[in-house]
């Protein structure tokens, strides 16, 4: 969902500064479990890509906040089962502001499918799905069935049952999964939108999660990642656990998942206040 908080870098930190500053606070507040916990589960998640593309320059979230990348993906789910299943839920009270996402959206994805050399039209994917909000506003009219995934149950069960309509008939397929744990069949789909929703993410679990997304592409399909992007650096929003990056480290993470960026372009019509939010295209 669109946030109107926005974040400035962190200082990048060795992974020796980081240990020895650990082990120090280790000694004064932390047990010693709890401290090879947040080494082995959080930190890993942001080495593995400073150590393997050392062109992309990557912000550690502090642990103060995220404590082992288990508590994160759980505070996550936690957050979710307090927002309803509504637009109003879906757009964090910016209700107002979802025909502008929604056209903004179907603007960018025409670039991209039907016509020669362009995505086909037979299936999409929306990851994230929430209710079907982007699923009925923006892909529904292009594709001849979807698919939809959604680590909520509640939110599917109010798609299916009330929210799509007979927009319903043409979904083949409804996931309960967080997007780190779901498995894609090959060559399956024109289409995947990711639309916030990569941000509950870590960069690893992005990253692999975007490597099968790939092998699941059907000839000249396409893969959008739609979400909040900060304007310096990276952090972690406490509130509903994720985190926002800028765009070069996002697309840092695209690359290093072995995809080209086709275009990318920022979501207008959106109050400056708010966290930019940017469209990318890739495959």
């Amino acid at each position: 969902m669109p946030s109107v908080l926005d974040f400035s870098g962190t200082p990048q930190q060795s992974h020796e500064e980081w240990v020895k500053a650990m082990s120090e606070s280790r000694r004064s507040s932390m047990s010693f479990h709890f401290h090879n916990t947040l080494r082995k589960e959080f930190f890993s998640s942001y080495q593995y890509l400073k150590d393997q593309l050392p062109l992309v320059k990557l912000y550690a979230v502090t642990c103060e906040y995220i404590k082992g990348e288990k508590q994160f993906y759980y505070r996550a789910q936690k957050f979710y089962e307090d927002v309803p299943a509504s637009e109003e839920g879906m757009m964090g009270d910016f209700v107002e502001l979802s025909e502008v996402d929604l056209e903004g959206s179907r603007q960018f994805l025409k670039k991209f499918v039907g016509g020669p050399g362009k995505a086909g039209t037979k299936r999409a994917l929306d990851c994230g799905c929430g209710i079907g909000r982007v699923s009925k506003g923006v892909l529904f009219p292009i594709f001849e069935t979807m698919e939809m995934a959604d680590m909520m149950e509640e939110y599917l069960l109010h798609a299916h049952e009330e929210y799509l309509g007979d927009y319903a008939d043409r979904v083949e397929s409804y996931y309960c999964y967080n997007l780190k744990d779901l498995r894609l069949s090959l060559r399956r789909y024109d289409v995947v939108w990711i639309q916030w929703v990569a941000c509950h993410l870590t960069d690893k679990d992005l990253m692999d999660f975007l490597v099968r997304c790939k092998a699941s592409l059907r000839p000249n399909g396409v893969i959008v990642i739609k979400d909040n992007m900060a304007r310096q650096g990276c952090k972690l929003d406490p509130v509903d656990s994720s985190i926002i990056r800028h765009l070069d480290i996002m697309k840092g993470i695209i690359q290093k998942a072995g995809l080209e960026v086709l275009d990318v372009v920022k979501q207008e019509g959106f109050p400056e206040v708010m966290v930019p939010i940017w469209m990318i295209a890739m495959r």
